[in-house]
């Protein structure tokens, strides 16, 4: 597929420190790309330097093969992590305000219907929950109709049910053919709505790829998870001394890496663990990170 937006070498420097350090990457039209990091990774400087807001130290980014210019400016939507409203507008005044600032508009009925709006056109922004607040975000992103949506972190603070509702609305936008640029804290949303990932760690690249292949190509094996409290490590550091470079102790729980399930059940139950609270599962972008980088996502 053709690549809408293709980032080369891009550098970022403030005195000393490389926010972002040799960043290359492309994105292919019609899908949803993520960039993923912890907090100072880079990957919000990266995509406001995409965006225009700030100026590279080197680097080239092109636009449908050519420099940026004006035409990318009108043909982008942006959702910023966090946008000033106007605490006396009510949601459909608020939508009507930002179309009056584009010459080519989507219309105002269908920016209602692709971000449920509907229910609270007529309540002042500062009564909003933080979905229905995000929502409207969502649609003065897409006022001006973009080619291409950027993301940034758009649902940090909500709750589940929020987040999971969010995640519709931008697999819907998307399948209208609008790419989108995401940045995201969490792993299910990567795996959900992402085709293609960058991870970012210290302003570098450190992998690539599609959350399938990504795990393939680091993982051959599950995890045999188990409840702290049923799996003491002094009493059994036998077992941990037989499979020590396996075992992961997490904050939630012991985390045993294995390719033989059975044969690591069966030892567990040889040395008198209780399996009650087992969980058998595949790794996931979560555990991806945590080997890249020593870390959770979210630390």
């Amino acid at each position: 597929m053709k690549a809408i937006l293709e980032v080369f070498n891009l550098t970022k420097s403030f005195r000393s420190l490389k926010a972002v350090d040799d960043v290359s990457f492309s994105i292919p039209k019609g899908s949803c790309f993520g960039l993923l990091g912890p907090n100072g990774a880079g990957k919000t400087t990266t995509i406001e330097i995409i965006e225009g807001i700030k100026k590279p130290t080197t680097g080239k980014i092109l636009y449908k093969g050519k420099e940026r210019n004006s035409n990318f400016s009108s043909e982008m939507g942006i959702q910023f992590q966090t946008t000033a409203l106007m605490d006396y507008l009510k949601t459909y005044e608020v939508l009507k305000l930002f179309s009056k600032l584009y010459r080519h508009t989507k219309s105002i009925d269908e920016l209602i219907e692709i971000c449920q709006l509907d229910e609270f056109l007529g309540t002042y922004a500062t009564k909003l929950s933080g979905g229905q607040r995000q929502r409207l975000l969502l649609a003065i992103a897409l006022v001006n109709d973009p080619e291409i949506l950027f993301l940034d972190e758009p649902t940090t603070g909500l709750d589940p049910q929020a987040r999971r509702n969010f995640w519709l609305l931008i697999r819907n936008i998307k399948k209208k053919g609008k790419t989108i640029l995401l940045t995201t804290h969490y792993m299910e949303e990567a795996e959900l709505l992402c085709d293609q990932l960058v991870i970012m760690d210290k302003g570098k690249i450190i992998e690539d790829g599609s959350p399938t292949k990504l795990l393939e190509k680091n993982f051959g094996h599950s995890y045999v998870c188990i409840n702290h409290e049923d799996f003491n490590i002094t009493e059994n550091s036998i077992y941990i001394d037989k499979i020590s470079s396996s075992i992961e102790v997490r904050e939630d729980c012991i985390a045993i890496a294995t390719n033989n399930i059975e044969k690591t059940l069966s030892d567990l139950a040889f040395q008198g663990i209780t399996l009650q609270s087992l969980q058998v599962r595949k790794p996931s972008l979560d555990d991806l990170f945590l080997k890249l980088t020593g870390h959770h996502l979210r630390e």
